[in-house]
């Protein structure tokens, strides 16, 4: 069975972003995930990871002003200069926290921009940050996401993905399969998972339609479960879902789906 982490960006909300820690070692994670450290100290978060045990296993370069609608700025070729100092200050969280991947949000397209600078500048930059990271021993993950979530995102599929990471041509870049995302744009999540296994470096999950937890939509998740056993991936599996009715009455799925007790407070 693979391994879940808790995104601690969707998950455990009504807390602040701190006490999530401790709400998701309590409810039986080993591990977590989320958007972006950059509001907090490494101290502050490093307090947290000592005192439940957990570790990271992933989080973003900084994607620019994300609460004015922005979700990243890697394909922006007028924030090249931006772009390069978050990829510093990513890093040094990284190596700090032992964080082994980060993963880099394209952005939406800006207006008006030629679609051949805008891949030559996307892959300009994660070329810059793939030797970042490899210099510091790091993963670089890119990440399709459905245009009906964010419409107007730049990378909306694997196979442009891929495409992409051939034209970079780094060997510690790789993609993130998020499930839900797939499942709106392309479908075909086994065969797709089984054939770019090894390009893919993580992979993350919700149901469809609602993006909350498995078991409230149409995917199957015994299935797919069983699936990447199957195809032998031993990476994490991201929890990047909308809880129906909050995280905790939600992780039922743990145990009927996935086979694994959450230690769900009475």
């Amino acid at each position: 069975m693979p391994r879940f982490a808790a995104n601690l960006s969707m998950l455990f909300t009504e807390v602040p972003f701190l006490e999530r820690f401790e709400r998701a070692a309590q409810a039986g994670f080993e591990a977590v995930e989320f958007l972006f450290p950059y509001a907090h100290t490494v101290d502050e978060i490093k307090e947290r990871l000592d005192a439940t045990g957990l570790e990271i296993v992933l989080h973003n370069l900084p994607a620019g002003d994300w609460d004015a609608g922005e979700r990243g700025i890697a394909c922006d070729p007028a924030r090249v200069d931006e772009f390069r100092t978050g990829v510093s200050t990513a890093i040094a969280y990284a190596k700090a926290l032992g964080v082994p991947q980060l993963n880099c949000l394209a952005g939406k397209a800006p207006a008006g921009v030629d679609a051949a600078l805008l891949r030559s500048t996307f892959v300009g930059n994660l070329r810059f940050a793939a030797a970042a990271l490899k210099a510091a021993n790091l993963r670089l993950l890119i990440e399709p996401i459905n245009p009906f979530d964010i419409p107007g995102f730049y990378l909306n599929r694997t196979d442009q993905a891929l495409s992409i990471l051939d034209e970079v041509g780094a060997d510690n870049a790789f993609v993130q399969y998020d499930i839900y995302h797939a499942q709106r744009t392309e479908g075909e999540i086994a065969s797709t998972l089984q054939k770019h296994l090894a390009r893919i470096a993580h992979v993350q999950l919700a149901d469809n339609p609602g993006r909350n937890e498995p078991g409230t939509g149409e995917l199957n998740y015994p299935f797919l479960f069983a699936h990447l056993d199957h195809i032998g991936y031993g990476g994490w599996v991201g929890c990047e879902y909308k809880p129906a009715n909050g995280t905790e009455a939600g992780l039922g799925w743990l145990e009927k789906i996935a086979g694994k007790k959450a230690a769900v407070p009475a």
